[in-house]
């Protein structure tokens, strides 16, 4: 059979012509993602910069158009999350895949310290990619422990087994203080864990993502996902990444107002 095949639970993967492609909702995610950072590391210098320069300047137009754009952004992650997890069960090689996200870990460092702290490196706050490697990296071990109590496995001791596991993905993410830290590990198990029924992975999610109260609308396009790949897209996202950090970064730079932490 092509493709990484879990067998810890029984999965449906039900494809259908009409609804959502995986390439859909992948833009849905860029795009919310990008006006999420565009809000915190140009619009949030914005802000501090009219507050130091105007200290009696009404920036409360400012001020929302910046809470609106890190509203949007919350979409982005859960998408990611779910797309993350549906090509960890349709690769042929899910160390290929776990290994592309380190590289781009990696690659998308510089550009996301310069977007978010001004420095060219700082280990105080990692990338959403060490995340989302972290919990690929748990994830897999999940299944791992899964395939070993076969798939007739009782489901409730395979959840119960899980969560030593999921406290370790956790606790690395806090200790690398990667994106979203030990939650977004905490996130990334819960929608894998209930992988194999779409109806409880949404409700599953929308409650572990109900603590960013834009957040559990992610789900809403989610919930139409027809199961197809849709357009060949899959190094955007890699690419897309560190790119628009960068350009968002020189933006900055060019008003005079990089000096600024991003909010």
């Amino acid at each position: 059979m092509n493709g990484y095949q879990s067998v810890g639970m029984n999965y449906t993967n039900v494809q259908t012509n009409r609804g959502i492609s995986g390439s859909t909702l992948k833009i849905i995610a860029i795009i919310t993602m990008f006006i999420d950072h565009l809000g915190a590391g140009f619009v949030g210098r914005l802000i501090q910069y009219r507050l130091i320069t105007k200290p009696f300047g009404d920036i409360s137009t400012l001020y929302m158009v910046y809470m609106t754009m890190r509203f949007i952004g919350r979409i982005a992650f859960p998408i990611f999350i779910f797309l993350m997890i549906e090509g960890m069960k349709k690769t042929r090689n899910v160390w290929k895949y776990t290994m592309r996200m380190g590289i781009f870990a990696l690659a998308s460092e510089v550009p996301f310290d310069l977007t978010f702290n001004g420095k060219f490196l700082e280990s105080s706050y990692q990338n959403i990619f060490f995340t989302l490697l972290i919990g690929m990296l748990t994830i897999i071990a999940i299944d791992r422990l899964w395939r070993i109590l076969g798939p007739k496995g009782n489901v409730l001791l395979k959840i119960v087994l899980a969560i030593p596991l999921a406290y370790l993905g956790a606790w690395i993410a806090e200790w690398l203080h990667t994106d979203y830290g030990a939650i977004g590990i905490v996130c990334i198990v819960v929608m894998y864990v209930f992988s194999f029924n779409k109806a409880l992975q949404i409700a599953a999610g929308s409650v572990v993502f109900i603590w960013e109260v834009t957040a559990p609308f992610a789900f809403i396009p989610i919930g139409f996902y027809n199961g197809k790949r849709g357009l060949p897209l899959k190094y955007v996202f890699y690419a897309f990444y560190p790119l628009h950090l960068i350009v968002i970064y020189l933006t900055a730079l060019l008003m005079g107002i990089a000096h600024f932490p991003a909010m």
